[in-house]
């Protein structure tokens, strides 16, 4: 009999490919989506879908009774909110229901997997230096700080055995945050903010998926950090991006007092309106942080993760599929 997985998130562009890695491993994959979720990519995959409220931990006790799961990986959670209450009650609250909803599967449950984020520690603020899993987590956003409050949460549950992985930018097909770069580079455009050093990181999104898989079997009750392994200078991903896309750009540095002036008109019209702004004036700080190199010599020991994908061969998979699909 197959052992039973749980995939929170599952419409998304993550939970997608952790749907396949799953399958992939002879999984039996019970897929968490919304009422609203748009799913017909997943029509052709041998899954079950779950609808959860996790604002109610006795209804998420008898679902996950009902199914008896083996195992949660949870990916679902929000990018953008409307406030730092928002990103708290969806990333942190609602990951802790979870988990104390899935201590009622006793013996039965083998590990829960959280998904976090590199933003929970936050970047170095010199090229110089690494974040590793001992970094002093100093989150310089709400998504970051809610993604830490989550750990911590969970950490805090007795008698749970988890594993969270802390992956950098994630890409890869069906992307779309990422992805709008990779339009504007596809249209000659290649847009920086400002002109200061970098040193980005990046993940490919199957090799996220398969480090989470590995994760349902190994790493009991630590944190990793997931990148590929290299760092990149922050125009690498605009000259691959070119070069497998074989088109020149028109290469600018906005200022970054005209960035700062639009993202705080974005983020007060969104505010006026209840809705999460694309861009805020903590994002741009993100986007323009220091030093996002990380580690993963402690996945590579214990969870046995070797990314198959640096940027240019994961680059080349991602374009082709945006090609494929008509999305540039």
């Amino acid at each position: 009999m197959k052992e039973k997985v749980l995939i929170t998130g599952a419409s998304g562009f993550v939970g997608y490919h952790l749907i396949n890695e799953a399958l992939h491993n002879n999984l039996e994959v019970y897929a968490a989506v919304r009422k609203n979720s748009k799913i017909e990519h997943l029509k052709d995959l041998d899954i079950q879908y779950v609808y959860l409220d996790y604002a109610n931990t006795d209804a998420l006790k008898a679902e996950l009774l009902d199914k008896q799961i083996n195992y949660i990986i949870h990916g679902a959670g929000a990018t953008r909110a409307v406030s730092e209450a928002e990103y708290n009650k969806i990333n942190a609250d609602y990951t802790a229901n979870l988990a104390e909803a899935a201590l009622a599967l006793g013996d039965t449950l083998k590990k829960f997997v959280l998904i976090s984020s590199l933003a929970a520690i936050g970047p170095l603020k010199t090229l110089d230096g690494i974040i590793t899993e001992d970094t002093y987590p100093d989150p310089i956003t709400a998504y970051g700080r809610s993604k830490l409050q989550a750990e911590k949460k969970l950490k805090a549950i007795n008698g749970l055995n988890y594993t969270i992985l802390r992956p950098t930018a994630v890409y890869g097909p069906r992307d779309t945050g990422i992805f709008i770069f990779f339009k504007q580079v596809s249209n000659h455009l290649e847009p920086y903010i400002g002109n200061i050093k970098q040193n980005l990181s990046f993940v490919y999104v199957t090799d996220l998926a398969k480090a989470a898989v590995k994760a349902l079997q190994a790493g009991d009750m630590k944190t990793y950090n997931i990148s590929d392994g290299n760092y990149y200078d922050r125009h690498e991903l605009g000259t691959l991006t070119k070069t497998i896309l074989n088109v020149k750009t028109f290469k600018f540095h906005l200022w970054v007092i005209f960035v700062k002036l639009i993202a705080g008109i974005s983020q007060k019209v969104s505010s006026l309106s209840n809705s999460a702004p694309i861009i805020n004036l903590e994002k741009l700080d993100e986007l323009m942080a220091t030093n996002w190199s990380c580690s993963i010599e402690l996945a590579k020991q214990d969870l046995g993760y070797y990314p198959q994908h640096a940027l240019s061969e994961g680059l080349q998979e991602t374009l082709q599929w945006y090609k494929d699909n008509n999305w540039i």
